[in-house]
C-alpha cells in the first residue's frame, strides 16, 4: 500500500488489529507508537497519521490533513466489455493513471458472457480500482458505470456530460484519417479546459455500423498506429497519450 484509504466514517477510530491495513501498517511497514505513515480519506483529502498506540486489539491513530489527495482528470474512458483477466488489470490501470470515470458497455463483436463475469460485480470491480488508486497514492476512486450497448452508453453521456467543451474520440484503426495524436496537438495546448470521452471497442473491434453511429454522434476516429492491440492495451496507451497532450503527466 502507498497510501491507507479510510471512510470519512473511520477517521480516527482505532484499528481492529485483524484489519489488513493495520497487518500492512504494523508488519510490512513496521511502525511504531509515535511514528507516521501517509493516510487518507476515499475522496477526500490526503496527509499523515500519527500511530497513538498500538496493543493486541488493534492500532490508534490520529489523522491530519495535508493535501486534495491527487484529484481525477476529466477523462473518461468508455471500454467494450474485455476478457475477464483483462478487465482486472485495465481497472487497476485506468484507476492509477487518475481516469474521472469507466463506461463498460457491450458492443455489437464483444463476447456477450464476458458482462456476466462476477468481476464487474460493485464489490470486486471497486476493490479493484480502490487497487489502482492505493497504488497512485490517490484518494479519488473513479466511477465505473456500465451499459448493455454502445447507443446506450453514447446517448447516456451526450444526455448528461455534453457540453462545447466536450471532446469525444472513437479509437480504431480501420477508418480513421488522422492519428490521436495529430488529432489532440489541434486543440493548441488548450486540453486542459476539455472534458474528453475516448471510446475503445472490445478486442474483435468496432463494427462499421458502430463506426457510423459514432461519427454521427460527433465522435472523431483516431488511430495509434497499424498494429493491433488488446482492449487493455489500447486503453492504457490511449489514455497515457491523452493525459500527456492534457499536460498533467508533466
Amino acid at each position: 500500500m502507498n497510501i491507507v484509504l479510510f471512510e470519512n466514517s473511520e477517521i480516527n477510530l482505532p484499528l481492529s488489529i485483524d484489519d489488513n491495513r493495520a497487518k500492512h501498517i504494523i508488519q510490512i511497514l513496521h511502525k511504531k507508537e509515535g511514528e507516521f505513515f501517509d493516510a487518507g480519506i476515499i475522496g477526500g483529502k490526503a496527509g499523515k497519521a500519527k500511530i497513538l498506540k498500538i496493543d493486541e486489539t488493534g492500532l490508534s491513530f490520529e489523522f491530519r490533513e495535508e493535501t486534495d489527495g491527487k484529484s481525477l482528470y476529466p477523462l473518461s474512458m468508455i471500454i467494450g466489455f474485455p476478457r475477464p483477466i483483462q478487465l482486472k488489470r485495465l481497472f487497476r490501470d485506468m484507476a492509477g493513471l487518475g481516469t474521472e470515470s469507466i463506461h463498460l458497455t457491450g458492443t455489437e463483436l464483444g463476447e456477450k458472457s464476458y458482462m456476466q463475469s462476477n468481476i464487474v460485480e460493485k464489490g470486486t470491480a471497486y476493490n479493484l480500482l480502490k487497487e489502482g488508486t492505493i497504488q497512485a497514492k490517490s484518494t479519488h476512486i473513479p466511477e465505473l458505470i456500465l451499459h448493455q450497448n454502445l447507443s446506450e452508453c453514447v446517448e447516456k453521456i451526450l444526455k448528461t456530460n455534453y457540453s462545447e467543451k466536450t471532446i469525444l474520440i472513437a479509437l480504431d484503426n480501420v477508418q480513421s484519417k488522422i492519428s490521436l495524436t495529430d488529432f489532440l496537438d489541434k486543440f493548441n495546448k488548450k486540453l486542459e479546459n476539455y472534458k474528453i470521452f475516448a471510446a475503445i471497442g472490445s478486442e474483435r473491434g468496432w463494427t462499421d455500423k458502430e463506426r457510423n453511429f459514432l461519427v454521427q454522434k460527433g465522435f472523431t476516429l483516431c488511430s495509434m498506429g497499424t498494429r493491433v492491440l488488446r482492449t487493455e492495451t489500447a486503453s492504457t496507451v490511449a489514455a497515457s497519450i491523452i493525459l500527456s497532450k492534457m499536460g498533467v503527466l508533466s
